[in-house]
């Protein structure tokens, strides 16, 4: 991967792990438990709970995502960054501007 590439890529990453904290903050306050003592009928109620477990679902998901950031972000200075971490070739350039957290070309994530 040429240098200017990877100046490009790390920018995507830096952006990418600030939308990332953003959405994290607020699917915790999305999440935060449910009190028993608010008057909303049980249908509501029982909907709340649902949207909380979808909620939980995607911090989790997010919380993922932002420990792979910054994986990647301390790796792109090195020498086999942008190599697939399962056949050693190279990944896609589309690719990782669009996911820069990933680890696996196309063919070899297609199969997992």
């Amino acid at each position: 991967m040429e240098p200017n590439q990877k100046i490009i890529l790390k920018n995507k990453i830096e952006e990418s792990i600030l939308q990332t904290n953003q959405e994290i903050s607020e699917l915790k306050e999305l999440t935060k438990p449910i009190s028993p003592d608010c008057a909303i009928g049980r249908i509501s109620r029982m909907d709340a709970i649902n949207n909380k477990t979808v909620n939980e679902a995607a911090l989790q998901k997010a919380q993922n995502k932002l420990k792979k950031l910054n994986h990647a972000l301390s790796k792109i200075d090195d020498s086999n960054f942008g190599k697939c971490s399962t056949c050693s070739g190279e990944i896609q350039e589309g690719r990782l501007l669009l996911m820069p957290e990933s680890n696996k070309c196309v063919r070899c994530a297609a199969r997992f």
